[in-house]
C-alpha cells in the first residue's frame, strides 16, 4: 500500500481545476472517471506508459469539438477535446494531449475529422492524433461508420 497517494492525486487534480477551470472535467465535457490533465506529461509515469499504450491503439475517427491550449513553451500543448467513434459504433469524448507545431495549431478548426487512437481495455477518454494511420485503413473505417449510419 502506498501511503497517501490517492489522497495526494485527488489533490493534484483538485488543484488543476482550481488553477485552470477550463481544464476541469466538466469543462472538456468528460465524466468522474477521467482521470484528468497532467501538469507535466513528460514527468509523469503513468502519462508516460499512457501515451506509449496509445501510439499502438485501436483506431477511431474523432471530430475536434474544441481545444485548450495549455502551455506555449516551445511548441504548444494543447488538450483536444473530440467526439471520437470507434469501428464497433462506440461514441465517447475523447481528449488528446498533443504537442503541435505553430503551423498545425493555426490549422485546427471544430468539426475537422482527424484519425486517432484509443485503448479500447481502458476507455479513460484518453485518445491520441494518428499522425501514422495508414490513408487507406483510415478511408476503410470512414466508410464503415458511415455504412453503420445510414444501415
Amino acid at each position: 500500500m502506498m501511503f497517501g497517494s490517492k489522497k495526494r492525486k485527488q489533490n493534484l487534480d483538485n488543484l488543476m481545476a482550481q488553477l485552470r477551470p477550463d481544464l476541469s472535467r466538466e469543462s472538456l465535457g468528460v465524466g468522474p472517471e477521467f482521470p484528468g490533465v497532467a501538469p507535466n506529461p513528460l514527468l509523469s509515469g503513468a502519462a508516460r506508459r499512457r501515451n506509449a499504450e496509445l501510439r499502438t491503439g485501436a483506431l477511431a475517427l474523432g471530430v475536434i469539438v474544441d481545444w485548450r491550449e495549455v502551455s506555449s513553451d516551445g511548441s504548444p500543448r494543447v488538450l483536444l477535446m473530440l467526439d471520437v467513434e470507434t469501428a464497433d459504433g462506440i461514441s465517447f469524448r475523447g481528449i488528446a494531449d498533443e504537442d503541435l507545431t505553430i503551423t498545425a495549431l493555426t490549422r485546427l478548426a471544430p468539426g475537422q475529422t482527424m484519425p486517432v487512437r484509443y485503448r479500447p481495455a481502458v476507455m479513460d477518454h484518453y485518445v491520441t492524433l494518428a499522425k501514422d494511420a495508414d490513408p487507406t485503413l483510415v478511408q476503410q473505417l470512414a466508410d464503415e461508420i458511415a455504412n453503420r449510419r445510414r444501415g
